[in-house]
């Protein structure tokens, strides 16, 4: 069968027939894909896994090792149709394009995905390939908010109504958890050892939690099996890095202008990468360490370096920034005012809360992440940024004020930070421009934001977000000097006094 070629653009569809003929103009697998069997099981293929994990996998590959541990994709939120069929239609190649900061693109076809499911399609299925003995890693990239769990208490949430439908005795799963922890079942029930769960989120101690919100899944469901999963299984954690933005039309058309793909799912990365991963693993692993994976013992020093100075930094820059009128990250780094108070945050409010990390010189690493912001090749929105706000800020910026109060250390900025979300939420730019607020307690969150003119503190009520700190008096008198600063002179402004 002849490649399929779009006629208007003259690109070639990308698929396992045509891939070949790309290989003068990127990199495309030399290794042969019929020989790669599923020894690793993914939840949520986007464009970070993609960007990461599996381009990690595909170095192995190419190196002509790993061939049991191909990639099986899995989606289970409605969302995910889109990727199924675009995967379904390229034979689950796609192209991940490195844009460095002088405008130069380097592109590779990535072939370490060796099958999808979409699991509302075939619930049978997963739960078989994932309780076949081949598959020893589930991993995850589910979001920070995909565990169920309250970023407040640390509790999982057992009175989720989804969670409530996977626990009906042979309910058909609808979540990860429901999928996971059945193969589990299974796998105890014949005699083989758990795989190992590896989350790759972005969450302070993500093997901890994802430990902790499986095993009480497992519990609801069965003690018995619990207590296994809790003595036999692994849950490494792990630190994970790369800049990842969401695919755009503008990305598609520049994959097929500079190479002549027609791929309906491309990624464009920064050229930074880096995952410092816990070794720990029940049934073996990949031989990550060759490919420049950082197996290490402990990976806290790195994940917090990471959580609290590369995402709290995003967050800290990005209300700020869209208020000021910028559209697009690298805009807001390139601000000398903007950059000035990422430093100050950094340097006086965040590193006081690290742990030494071996191996890194912090000050160097701060000065880079201004750099890697500033890549105006990578063209990330400062609206990915503001989006799910609250699974985010609770996890990435609520932990720097508590440790700073706790320890007498300063949060102007920091509290500042959670004011700008505040007005954020309001849902209207300084135009008077309607703001688009994506997060999914934007119901609850929306209206306390509207009544703050009235009611300053407002939005700090909601204690399933923010805890005890509406109890803090010096917190609640920073945040209010931020909101108030907001209200009256606007958000460029009030960067330039705190960057002071």
């Amino acid at each position: 069968m002849a490649a399929v070629v779009d006629r208007k653009s003259g690109s070639v569809r990308l698929d396992a027939k045509s891939v070949a003929q790309f290989a003068d103009s990127v990199s495309v697998p030399t290794y042969d894909r019929s020989e790669i069997t599923v020894g690793i099981v993914h939840f949520g293929v986007g464009g970070f896994h993609r960007a990461h994990q599996a381009m990690y996998v595909d170095a192995l590959l190419e190196r002509g090792g790993a061939r049991d541990w191909g990639i099986c994709g899995v989606g289970v939120l409605p969302s995910d149709r889109t990727m199924r069929d675009v995967l379904a239609a390229q034979d689950c190649l796609y192209t991940l394009a490195v844009t460095a900061p002088d405008g130069s693109w380097t592109a590779r076809v990535i072939g370490s995905i060796v099958e999808y499911l979409y699991a509302p399609d075939d619930p049978e299925k997963v739960i078989a390939t994932m309780a076949n003995e081949a598959t020893r890693i589930v991993s995850l990239t589910i979001t920070e908010g995909g565990y169920n769990f309250s970023a407040t208490t640390g509790e999982f949430d057992a009175d989720n109504p989804a969670i409530v439908a996977d626990l009906v005795p042979n309910a058909v799963p609808a979540t990860t958890f429901g999928y996971v922890i059945e193969a589990l079942a299974r796998r105890r029930a014949r005699g083989l050892p758990p795989f190992t769960i590896m989350s790759c989120d972005n969450i302070e101690g993500n093997g901890h939690i994802a430990r902790s919100t499986f095993t009480a899944f497992a519990r609801l469901r069965d003690p018995d099996l619990a207590n296994w999963i809790e003595t036999e299984g692994a849950f490494p954690n792990s630190m994970v890095d790369r800049i990842t933005p969401a695919t755009t039309a503008a990305t598609t058309a520049e994959i097929a202008e500079r190479y002549g793909i027609d791929d309906a799912w491309p990624v464009a990365t920064e050229p930074f990468t880096q995952w410092v991963l816990e070794d720990s693993f029940t049934l073996g692993r990949p031989d990550f360490d060759s490919v420049g994976v950082q197996l290490v013992d402990d990976v806290a020093p790195y994940e917090l370096m990471k959580l609290r100075l590369l995402n709290a930094s995003h967050q800290s820059m990005c209300y700020f920034g869209y208020l000021s009128g910028y559209r697009l990250v690298h805009e807001v780094a390139q601000d000398p005012l903007f950059a000035r108070f990422l430093l100050r945050y950094m340097d006086n409010e965040a590193t006081p809360t690290l742990r030494p990390v071996p191996g890194v010189d912090l000050d160097e690493y701060k000065h880079t992440l201004i750099e890697r912001f500033s890549n105006a090749s990578v063209r990330d929105t400062v609206a990915r940024l503001c989006a799910e706000s609250s699974d985010r800020i609770p996890k990435w910026l609520l932990p720097v004020i508590r440790h700073q109060l706790e320890s007498g250390g300063e949060i102007t900025c920091a509290a500042a930070v959670v004011a700008s979300w505040a007005r954020y939420a309001e849902a209207v730019d300084e135009e008077g421009e309607p703001i688009t607020i994506v997060d999914q307690l934007r119901d609850r969150l929306m209206p306390l934001a509207a009544s703050q003119h009235e009611d300053p503190t407002a939005f700090l009520t909601d204690r399933a977000v923010f805890g005890d700190l509406i109890d803090e008096p010096r917190f609640v008198e920073a945040y209010l000097a931020g909101l108030d600063s907001l209200h009256t002179i606007g958000a460029r402004a009030t960067v330039a006094q705190l960057a002071e």
